[in-house]
C-alpha cells in the first residue's frame, strides 16, 4: 500500500493514526493519504478535527460516489462522532487513480467551529 499521512509537523497524531489503520484494515486500499487539514481552521494548535483522505480501494468498485463516502464514514463513524469535525473524501477505484486523477485543493476556511 501507498502511505502518506500528513501534517504542519510531519508527524501523525493518534487519531490521524486511528483513520490510518481503520481504513488500511477494513478497505485494504493500494493507495492512502491521510491529510490533516485542522491547521487551515480556527481551532487550537495541533488538533485533529479536520481531515481529507484519499483512498484508492478495489472496494469502491461498482459503487457511485455518493455509496463510496457513505463506506467511510461508516469505517469512521467513531471518530466523526467524537472530534472530529470535518471529513473531505476522495475516494477512487485503482483503475480511476492509475489514470491520473488528481486531488483538489482545499478550500479555505470560511470561519465557524
Amino acid at each position: 500500500v501507498n502511505l502518506l499521512t500528513r501534517n504542519m509537523s510531519g508527524m501523525a497524531g493518534p487519531v490521524a493514526s486511528i483513520i490510518e489503520r481503520k481504513l488500511t484494515d477494513m478497505l485494504k486500499p493500494s493507495h492512502l493519504q491521510i491529510i490533516n487539514e485542522s491547521y487551515m481552521h480556527s481551532v487550537p494548535k495541533n488538533s485533529e478535527t479536520h481531515f481529507k483522505v484519499v483512498v484508492v480501494s478495489e472496494s469502491f468498485t461498482d459503487k457511485k460516489p455518493l455509496a463510496r463516502h457513505r463506506l467511510v464514514n461508516d469505517v469512521l463513524k467513531e471518530e466523526l462522532s467524537s472530534g472530529v469535525h470535518a471529513l473531505s473524501i476522495n475516494a477512487f477505484t485503482p483503475e480511476q487513480w492509475d489514470k491520473g486523477r488528481q486531488v483538489d485543493k482545499s478550500p479555505n476556511c470560511m470561519g465557524g467551529f
